[in-house]
C-alpha cells in the first residue's frame, strides 16, 4: 500500500535517543536521562486526588469541544495572575496537549503550501507538523548575538504567511523581552502574516518573568500546556488562546479532529492549577539543577554555553569535539551511560556541532550525570 508524500517526515531524534537509552537499560545498564524535556516529577497530588474523586462520582465522557468551562475560566484567571492580562474565557481552547494546539492553529490559519517561519534552532516537531499538513516550514536562522531568537530584520525576504516563536525557547532556554516580542509581532503583522507564540515553558523561569504575546496584542495565537510547569507530560493536555473572531473557526476544527481533550486530564489539570506550593517545589529543583549544570558542564569541557533564562535545557556548541553530533551523542550514551540530544533535532544546518542537555530530572541524577560526563571527557582528551 502506498504512503503519502506528506508522511515522509524526519524522525524526532530525541525519541530515538530515548529508545536507545531504554534498550541499554533493558540490557542492565543504568542510564542518566539528559535527553528528554520531561520533568522527573509526576502530576501534582491535588490533580491525582481530584481525578479519583471524579471517577467515583460518575463516568467521564465527552466534554464540549472547547473544554470544560471551569478549566477555561481558570486558565483565563492565570493570565490575570501571571501577566495582568484581562482575558475573556471564551477565547481559551483546551487541547490534546500543545501538539493538538499546533495542529488546530496551523489548520485554522494557513492554506496548503503557505510558508511559515520557525526559528532555528527550534523545536523539531514544528517543522514536521507543518510539513505533514502540506505547509512549507521556513527555517529562520537565528544568531548567537540575538541569543538564538528571531528578530524583526530576519523576516526580510521570506514571504511568510506566519511566524511561530517560542519564549522560553527549546533548545536554548532563551526568552524574548517585551520590546523584542513587540517588534516581532509588529513586523509579522506589517507583512500580513499570522503570529503564533509557543509559551509552553512559561512558569519555568529563573531571573525574569516570561512575556506573553498577549501582553502585546490580542491579534495573536498563544499556545501553552500542562506538560512542563504543571509536570503533566503524559496526560496530554494543553490550551490555546485565540482572537475572539477565531473561536468558532477553531471550535469547528476541534469538533471534527479531536471531539474534545481527555475529560480525565481536564479534571486533573483544573486541580493542578491550585498546587502552587508543590509546583514551586519543583522549581526549586530546577534552580538547583541549573546551577549544577552551569558549573559542571564547563568543568567537563562543554564550555561554549549560555545560561538559560527559562525551561530546563543547556544548548552547547561542541564543534571543538565533533562535526557529527548524532554520533557524539551515541558515543556519550555508550561510554558514559548519559543520554543527550544531538543538535540536529533542532537545527538541520548547524546542529552537527551542538548538543542539548536537559536538567529536568532529580538533582541526584544531574549530579551523577555531570560526574559521568566529566569522566568521559577526561578519558576522551
Amino acid at each position: 500500500m502506498r504512503t503519502s508524500r506528506r508522511s515522509d517526515v524526519d524522525p524526532f531524534i530525541v525519541m530515538d535517543v530515548m529508545e536507545a537509552a531504554r534498550a541499554a537499560e533493558d540490557a542492565g545498564r543504568h542510564v542518566i536521562h539528559m535527553e528528554v524535556g520531561q520533568p522527573g516529577t509526576g502530576a501534582p497530588q491535588a490533580a491525582i486526588r481530584a481525578l479519583g474523586e471524579a471517577m467515583e462520582n460518575g463516568p467521564l465522557g465527552y466534554t464540549v469541544a472547547l473544554g470544560l468551562p471551569a478549566l477555561r475560566a481558570r486558565i483565563a484567571q492565570l493570565y490575570a495572575e501571571w501577566y495582568d492580562v484581562d482575558l475573556n474565557p471564551e477565547r481559551v481552547v483546551v487541547t490534546a496537549g500543545a501538539s493538538g494546539a499546533f495542529i488546530l492553529a496551523f489548520n485554522a490559519l494557513f492554506d496548503s503550501g503557505d510558508r511559515v517561519g520557525i526559528g532555528a534552532p527550534g523545536y523539531p516537531s514544528y517543522r514536521q507538523i507543518l510539513f505533514g499538513l502540506g505547509l512549507c516550514p521556513v527555517d529562520i536562522e537565528t544568531s548567537d548575538a540575538n541569543r538564538f531568537q528571531p528578530v524583526a530584520a530576519d523576516l526580510n525576504g521570506h514571504d511568510l504567511a506566519g511566524l511561530l516563536v517560542a519564549s522560553p525557547a527549546n533548545p536554548t532556554g532563551t526568552m524574548l523581552d517585551h520590546a523584542a516580542m513587540s517588534a516581532l509581532i509588529g513586523a509579522t503583522h506589517e507583512i500580513g502574516a499570522s503570529f503564533i507564540s509557543d509559551e509552553i515553558y512559561h512558569g519555568v523561569e529563573y531571573e525574569a518573568k516570561s512575556v506573553s504575546a498577549l501582553n502585546v496584542s490580542d491579534d495573536v495565537y498563544v499556545i501553552n500546556s500542562f506538560s512542563k510547569y504543571f509536570s503533566m507530560t503524559g496526560w496530554r493536555i494543553g490550551w490555546m488562546v485565540v482572537p475572539q473572531d477565531h473561536v468558532r473557526v477553531v471550535e469547528r476544527l476541534a469538533q471534527n479532529m479531536f471531539i474534545c481533550a481527555s475529560h480525565a486530564s481536564q479534571v486533573a489539570a483544573l486541580a493542578a492549577m491550585e498546587a502552587h506550593d508543590e509546583l514551586q517545589g519543583n522549581m526549586d529543583v530546577y534552580r538547583a539543577n541549573r546551577a549544577l549544570m552551569l558549573d559542571g558542564l564547563p568543568k567537563a569541557g562543554f564550555d561554549k554555553i549560555a545560561p538559560p533564562d527559562g525551561a530546563f535545557y543547556v544548548y552547547a556548541d561542541v564543534s571543538s569535539y565533533t562535526d557529527d553530533s548524532r554520533a557524539f551523542a551515541a558515543e556519550i550514551l555508550e561510554q558514559a551511560g548519559v543520554a543527550v540530544t544531538p543538535g540536529l533535532d533542532f537545527d538541520p544546518q548547524r546542529g552537527h556541532h551542538t548538543l542539548r542537555f536537559s536538567y529536568a530530572r532529580s538533582t541526584a541524577d544531574i549530579a551523577e550525570g555531570l560526574a559521568r560526563l566529566t569522566k568521559f571527557m577526561d578519558a576522551r582528551r
